[in-house]
């Protein structure tokens, strides 16, 4: 799954919202299948809809769905065991269920049958119960902020060749009903930010400038990133 998909993002806030009783599950489900198509989970019995899988899991008392965005290096969001962290790791993304007793994983895969059916399967493995270490959101828009000013003032200092305006699309639909202001107006800005570091260009730069730009780069990702997470967990804090 590329890690610019914001499939797993739309789970845990929508998921967030259900169990939160902002919405309904099929409200929830569909806009999940809206954002990839239609939505399965491997099981031992084959694969299962996302929908009767989260049905089951709510019977079983899951309380919160939270969001890792982890990359090598960064592993946001994840605290083991290694089998997950690394399926979540090479996916970009990753969701955990968490339950009374213990947490699961769920990994998105691209899923193509044919030449008609596209959507997305996931993978269920065991993740551990801690939580992972992170910010308050206030901690993660201030460091958004400082980040996106920093960011500006390398870039800036960085004179290339001028280059043609470049539509920036942004993926992430934002948050689902019930999340506090503050975190809808931090994923509104790491996701603005988030499709701008998707079509940054390193063409007609010198070497010492691409290596200017790109530790600029690196520490606004990790900045969207933090922000984007600790949003998508603030539904977690009122409940």
């Amino acid at each position: 799954m590329h890690p610019d998909s914001p499939i797993s993002a739309t789970l845990v806030c929508w998921g967030n919202a259900w169990l939160a009783g902002q919405v309904g599950l099929d409200e929830a489900a569909d806009r999940v299948e809206r954002q990839a198509g239609p939505q399965l989970v491997a099981g031992d019995a084959g694969d299962v809809p996302l929908r009767g899988f989260l049905a089951d899991l709510r019977i079983e008392g899951m309380k919160s769905l939270r969001l890792a965005l982890p990359v090598a290096g960064d592993p946001l969001g994840l605290t083991g065991p290694p089998p997950f962290n690394s399926a979540a790791i090479e996916a970009g993304q990753a969701a955990i269920a968490v339950l009374p007793d213990r947490c699961l994983g769920l990994v998105p895969v691209k899923d193509r049958r044919g030449s008609s059916y596209a959507g997305v399967r996931w993978s269920v493995l065991q993740a551990r119960t801690a939580a992972p270490d992170l910010p308050s959101l206030a901690e993660a828009e201030h460091e958004l902020t400082r980040a996106m000013r920093t960011a500006t003032d390398a870039l800036l200092g960085v004179e290339g060749p001028a280059q043609g305006r470049r539509r920036v699309e942004i993926m992430d639909e934002g948050l689902a009903p019930g999340y506090p202001a503050r975190a809808h107006r931090v994923a509104a800005l790491a996701a603005r930010l988030a499709a701008v570091l998707r079509v940054a260009d390193d063409r007609g730069l010198t070497s010492g400038q691409v290596a200017v730009r790109g530790q600029a780069l690196r520490e606004l990702d990790r900045a969207v990133r933090r922000a984007r997470v600790v949003a998508h967990h603030a539904m977690t804090e009122l409940v």
